[in-house]
């Protein structure tokens, strides 16, 4: 990259140097680069094409050469002091990204934006979640643009061709991207969606602040952990089910062996519990059932399924749990928690057959406790609506749904039952003694002060 010199190239070209708009300074860089690329690839092209393959996708250092290249450009021309679009960070980091990097759904990516958990652009229009609320951004993408934006996202995922009207592409920070074109969408409406889960803070208490949990019960969920309890979380779309499933683990013995099976990376348990010995899987429906077998031969001595979707991986779950493995979790997609135990058997039997009431039969069996959460009216809140107690009636083998919590959406605040089922007192007791007196002395203290009325059984 020695021949071809952008000073020269600049002095050949500028005119009206201190006037350039931001516009004209993109254009500049595009051109210039671009006359260096076709003096250099005729000796490295592939270093060249890896080049802007890397920056394109978010490499540090490529996108350090182009940013330092476009220095040269911007002092070259006297325009240091040119104005820029202010969701930019600076006139060189608004360069490369209108030109080779995100455009304007790099303020995403920013400090600023760190909390917010999606994003859209649909046609030319850019949304940013805020407060719970999607906020039409000020900022526009054109066609070519984003047709510019969705071949360089494909070049994470070589095997994904560009005429297709669907993709799913992830980034290396773990946003997802999903993408819907062609003739999926209305003329000119293609749709690109960002997802990633933000949390400050895996903690009871962060949660018990953002209003999701009730404060007064934290001592009880530590000692539920520590009990080894086998729990669903439950809910629909951006309920905090998933945040709370990571938040429950972060409390989880860090010298037990885990297993987390996910359909997508999205939960990094690596950098959550870093010093713990938790194999992290992905496998999709077909792949799940290629390693089932490996996984019931597993002896780790918990699992974790994110995002529970398919029959597949419900019928893994509940073979799992049907060996006496404690301390399981799984995220549920349901409406409503008295339904957990048929929606499980309703997917498991459409894909994998069987009698439905016998397995829901065996979802009752196999977890102890349903917490569902919901959305609020104000987006930006969720709340734990209800736990409920789960399991058999050894008599008559009738699914029983007991209530521990119920939310009261009046007086914005929860109430309670002291009542521990004869099957988790026994399961707490071997697992572990202490934390069944914690869970004990939790309940009689949140009933006693928050005490739920016995027609609350039948909100659900």
């Amino acid at each position: 990259m020695e021949k071809f010199y952008l000073s020269e190239y600049l002095s050949q070209t500028a005119e009206n140097e201190n006037s350039l708009s931001f516009r004209e300074l993109c254009d500049r860089a595009r051109e210039g680069l671009a006359a260096q690329w076709e003096d250099e690839r005729r000796e490295d092209l592939p270093s060249m094409l890896q080049l802007q393959k890397k920056a394109l996708i978010g490499y540090e250092n490529e996108v350090a050469y182009f940013k330092s290249r476009i220095r040269e450009l911007v002092k070259e021309l006297d325009a240091e002091q040119a104005s820029f679009p202010p969701w930019y960070e600076s006139l060189t980091d608004g360069i490369y990204h209108e030109v080779w990097g995100l455009a304007g759904m790099s303020q995403w990516f920013s400090e600023a934006y760190r909390s917010s958990s999606s994003a859209k652009i649909i046609g030319d229009r850019i949304y940013f979640l805020e407060g719970g609320k999607m906020r039409l951004m000020p900022q526009r993408m054109d066609r070519e643009r984003r047709e510019q934006l969705l071949r360089a996202f494909l070049l994470l995922t070589p095997e994904e061709r560009l005429d297709r009207d669907f993709h799913e592409i992830y980034l290396l920070d773990g946003t997802r991207i999903t993408v819907f074109g062609g003739a999926m969408v209305k003329e000119g409406q293609d749709v690109v969606i960002f997802r990633r889960y933000v949390i400050p803070e895996y903690s009871f208490e962060e949660q018990a602040s953002r209003g999701t949990i009730p404060e007064e019960a934290i001592p009880l969920f530590r000692a539920m952990v520590e009990a080894g309890y086998n729990v669903a979380f439950t809910g629909a779309v951006r309920t905090a089910k998933t945040s709370f499933l990571c938040t429950w683990q972060s409390y989880e013995d860090r010298s037990l062996e885990g297993v987390m099976v996910e359909t997508d990376p999205e939960i990094p348990l690596h950098q959550l519990m870093p010093e713990a010995p938790v194999v992290q899987l992905l496998a999709d429906n077909e792949k799940l059932k290629t390693i089932s077998k490996n996984l019931l031969r597993s002896d780790a001595d918990y699992f974790v399924l994110a995002e529970a979707r398919d029959g597949n991986a419900l019928d893994t779950a509940l073979r799992i749990a049907g060996k006496g493995v404690r301390r399981m979790k799984i995220t549920f997609h349901s409406g409503s928690p008295l339904r957990f135990p048929w929606d499980v058997a309703w997917e498991i039997v459409r894909s994998m057959g069987g009698d439905m009431e016998l397995t829901a039969r065996k979802a009752a069996a196999s977890f102890d406790y349903v917490f569902h959460f919901i959305q609020m009216k104000d987006k930006g809140k969720k709340r734990l609506k209800s736990i409920y107690e789960m399991q058999l009636d050894p008599g008559t083998g009738e699914i029983v749904m007991t209530p521990l919590c119920l939310y009261d959406p009046a007086g914005d605040r929860w109430r309670w039952r002291d009542r521990l089922g004869e099957e988790k007192e026994k399961a707490g007791l071997e697992e572990d003694p202490e934390a069944l007196l914690r869970i004990r002395e939790a309940l009689g203290v949140l009933a006693a002060k928050f005490p739920m009325e016995v027609k609350d059984h039948e909100l659900g």
